[in-house]
């Protein structure tokens, strides 16, 4: 593998297509509003990006640090594991990521006000914090949670409300399915390296939950986000919110893969997970926007 190859697998490039997804539904939303500022939202989806980009730079070199990428992983290759990218090479790399986000974050600001900032720092300390510093959270089970709220919830709301400035409940709810779903990626790459990850004492909810039960856990988030359009459709009587449900059969290969593979093949579930989400986000913010 090149040292090139090495930065472009650290990226994760799968991860950056989902992160989209987000901020597609939080412009959908303000598009249905009458609040479309595209200037905003495109340094929405940029800070997504290199929030995204800078949280896996850190779980790169982190998870190498506290030994969780061994040579027993059944994931793709990791940039610091394979020795082509030093350790302080990536941190400076992290750091540099998550100041461009902070710049965009800044300017932000100056369209939104003050809350961007927190949320900002908010978002830049949760992708740091885990599986960095003495004690990170994704080490004791809580990533789901944060991804929930990081990746769904912040991210689809504050998308909104940069090009808003103000909080809709209609972005909340839209927000949960992209969470449930953006959490449904970190399932299938913790149920992959289930074992590596208990071995290097790295306890997430896969871990503690054992392979059966987290297998039951991903489709109960996968079914639970189609939940949501038909909801709002409902209350709001308005059918194009269906749109996601166009992705059904994506959803249900996923969930026919999720009962049969594991190891290596889980690999190809995990990418797929990530277009779902893609796929689904698209789809809902066109419903939510027409």
């Amino acid at each position: 593998m090149s040292k090139r190859l090495a930065w472009w697998l650290a990226i994760r490039p799968a991860t950056l297509a989902a992160s989209a997804a987000p901020v597609a539904v939080g412009t959908g939303v303000a598009w249905a509003a009458g609040q479309f500022a595209p200037g905003p939202a495109l340094a929405a989806l940029i800070g997504a990006f290199l929030l995204q980009v800078g949280a896996n730079f850190a779980n790169d070199v982190f998870d190498f640090e506290r030994g969780a990428d061994t040579a027993e992983r059944k994931g793709p290759q990791r940039a610091t594991a394979s020795g082509l990218v030093t350790p302080a090479q990536m941190k400076r790399a992290m750091w540099a990521v998550f100041a461009a986000a902070g710049a965009i974050g800044i300017y932000l600001a100056t369209v939104a006000g003050w809350p961007v900032i927190a949320l900002g720092i908010a978002s830049i300390a949760a992708a740091y914090l885990y599986t960095g510093g003495p004690r990170p959270y994704g080490y004791v089970g809580l990533g789901d949670l944060s991804v929930f709220l990081f990746f769904g919830l912040a991210a689809v709301v504050g998308t909104y409300y940069v090009q808003a400035a103000e909080v809709s409940w209609r972005a909340v709810f839209a927000a949960i399915p992209i969470g449930l779903l953006a959490t449904a990626v970190l399932v299938v790459n913790n149920l992959r390296d289930i074992e590596t990850d208990e071995k290097a004492g790295k306890f997430t909810l896969a871990v503690r939950l054992g392979d059966r039960v987290t297998r039951t856990y991903y489709l109960l988030l996968l079914g639970a986000s189609y939940l949501v359009p038909l909801g709002m459709g409902w209350q709001e009587g308005r059918p194009w919110v269906l749109l996601p449900w166009l992705s059904l059969p994506l959803a249900l290969s996923l969930a026919q893969r999720m009962r049969t593979q594991s190891g290596l093949a889980l690999n190809g579930c995990l990418v797929g997970t990530a277009r779902l989400e893609v796929v689904f986000g698209l789809l809902f913010a066109l419903g939510l926007a027409a």
